[in-house]
């Protein structure tokens, strides 16, 4: 594996599919990394850094700047809505919104994860141990099913939470109670961030250009009330509007 500046994904094991979304590895370059705009993404991840070793990252409900020092090195696993609770095993609404050591996850996992992943490990080192201890939590503590399957009906267009409880055949109660512990969001926010990371994905996709940005179209397409709806909403969780979310997104993938 390559260890050059830049961020890049890979698809998990087969087996962990169910789970884990990705696994991920950034580099910042010698002269540091330009400031990132991380948008909420319903998921979860366990990280590793150079210089400070492995932290989780919680779901987060709005935007937050990353600028990473010169040749710093992460190395992730990103864990799906529904995945993350049972894996780290806590409730991960205490996770809502921060980045926390493994150290003051106050578990037997995170003492190990501390002990294991040291922060002066030689990169490749850190990602494989990384995604051995995952492997091994997401066999034995495997996401929630109920919540996965929520996570998928509320990610459709004009997907209702009522709808989504009655579907499963659970009270409403039970869901929200289900979706804050697996995913860390209760079930009206995880299908306003899942709605959310549909207009984003249309947009890396490249639609909504600069310069004719048809936002009417893609707030109809992407499960949006209108225009304003999704302009509100874009404001809510990535802090600007679409307009120079579009901007921001297409200069950080040039």
């Amino acid at each position: 594996m390559e260890w050059e500046p830049g961020y890049r994904e890979w698809a998990p094991p087969p087996e962990l599919a169910g789970s884990v979304t990705c696994l991920w590895t950034q580099v910042a370059p010698p002269g540091g990394g330009r400031a990132t705009l991380v948008l909420p993404d319903a998921c979860s991840d366990l990280i590793w850094q150079s210089g400070r070793g492995p932290f989780v990252a919680g779901p987060d409900t709005g935007a937050w700047s990353s600028a990473l020092p010169a040749g710093t090195v992460l190395a992730g696993v990103r864990l799906r809505p529904g995945a993350g609770g049972p894996a780290l095993g806590l409730p991960l609404s205490a996770l809502l919104d921060q980045r926390v050591d493994a150290s003051d996850l106050g578990t037997g996992l995170g003492d190990r994860l501390a002990r294991s992943l040291g922060p002066a490990l030689p990169p490749a080192a850190a990602l494989r141990l990384l995604a051995s201890e995952l492997r091994r939590l997401v066999l034995e503590n495997p996401a929630d099913p109920l919540v996965t399957e929520a996570a998928r009906l509320l990610g459709r267009p004009r997907a209702q939470a009522g709808d989504v409880a009655a579907r499963l055949g659970v009270g409403e109660r039970q869901l929200l109670r289900r979706c804050r512990a697996a995913a860390g969001y209760g079930p009206a926010t995880l299908r306003r961030v899942l709605r959310f990371r549909r207009f984003v994905a249309r947009v890396d996709a490249g639609e909504g250009l600069p310069g004719s940005p048809d936002l009417a179209r893609l707030a109809a397409d992407t499960g949006y009330a209108d225009q304003a709806h999704l302009t509100h909403e874009c404001v809510r969780l990535a802090g600007v509007p679409p307009a120079a979310l579009t901007v921001e997104r297409r200069s950080a993938a040039a």
